[in-house]
């Protein structure tokens, strides 16, 4: 499959990173690879970039990107960022320059109707990032889906999705799966959508979003990586080294915005982003995903 992205924010991340010539930046999402490639050519080749995703697909795409631009200064890296200390140190760095995250999908990994990220999926109910998720012991959609107890999946979509129709969508859910286990996100879909409102249903944002951004959430464990990321990113940061965050979810910004705050108040860093930046209205017109970006940024003392 062709991974074809259109980076979010990109003019903005650059702008707040700042990559120069010879410096080492972590792209700790790398992605459909658009901010990896940008920002290795601002390096050159005394710079370095460390690429790091979850997703085994993500790298080998990336693979011929870096191949078709002719870059040689781009590590990748198919590891979580949750151990992005761990993954420093094996590379043999100190400190770097720089890192960004990026904590949306990539429009590749929404559209591939394999995985379990498209409603229209009729392969195995599962949104699992990779692999690795078995080996960390964290329970696969699937099971989050058909065995949660109602009230423990009605948290889950409430507070992870935001999701108003949480109960009236669990009810459904567990009705479904009583006569057979829900097997895929096109099943799932379906069956979000008969419980929602009728006037809801044909809306320009599927009734089923919510809900599967919140099984996402839940099943990679993305807020507690993020809180555990995040001190590891500021610490690998040398002086003047720079922090850009680009999240797409309210919990995920809460995370953000704490974290740098609590940084500033110890005097660690100084926060660029006075007030979240959010995408263009250009940039929102013709890419859909930057409506629910926020960028915020720091400089490391």
């Amino acid at each position: 499959m062709s991974y074809h992205h259109t980076p979010v924010m990109l003019p903005e991340v650059i702008e707040y990173l700042n990559p120069k010539t010879g410096e080492i930046i972590i792209d700790c999402t790398l992605g459909g690879a658009g901010y990896t490639l940008a920002i290795a050519q601002r390096v050159g080749e005394k710079g370095k970039v460390i690429a790091i995703d979850a997703d085994e697909m993500a790298i080998e795409n990336a693979k011929g990107k870096i191949e078709n631009e002719k870059l040689s200064n781009i590590i990748l890296v198919n590891e979580n960022f949750k151990n992005l200390s761990a993954i420093i140190n094996q590379i043999g760095l100190e400190k770097v320059d720089g890192v960004v995250f990026d904590l949306g999908l990539s429009s590749a990994q929404l559209e591939d109707a394999t995985r379990g990220f498209s409603f229209n999926s009729a392969a195995t109910l599962n949104m699992e990032f990779g692999s690795r998720n078995q080996e960390s012991g964290i329970r696969n959609t699937e099971e989050i889906v058909n065995k949660f107890k109602p009230e423990e999946l009605e948290k889950i979509i409430r507070e992870y999705g935001e999701e108003r129709f949480a109960k009236k969508i669990v009810g459904a859910i567990i009705k479904a799966r009583r006569l057979k286990p829900i097997a895929n996100s096109r099943e799932l879909a379906a069956v979000i959508s008969q419980a929602v409102p009728a006037k809801y249903r044909y809306g320009r944002i599927h009734p089923a979003t919510r809900t599967f951004q919140a099984l996402r959430i839940a099943t990679n464990d993305e807020l507690t990586n993020l809180k555990v990321a995040l001190p590891q990113a500021a610490e690998a940061l040398a002086a003047a080294g720079r922090i850009v965050i680009i999240s797409y979810h309210s919990l995920e910004d809460r995370i953000v915005k704490w974290f740098l705050r609590e940084r500033q108040n110890q005097g660690a860093v100084k926060i660029l982003t006075k007030k979240v930046v959010t995408a263009t209205k250009a940039e929102m017109k013709n890419n859909p995903r930057a409506r629910s970006a926020k960028l915020r940024a720091a400089v490391k003392k």
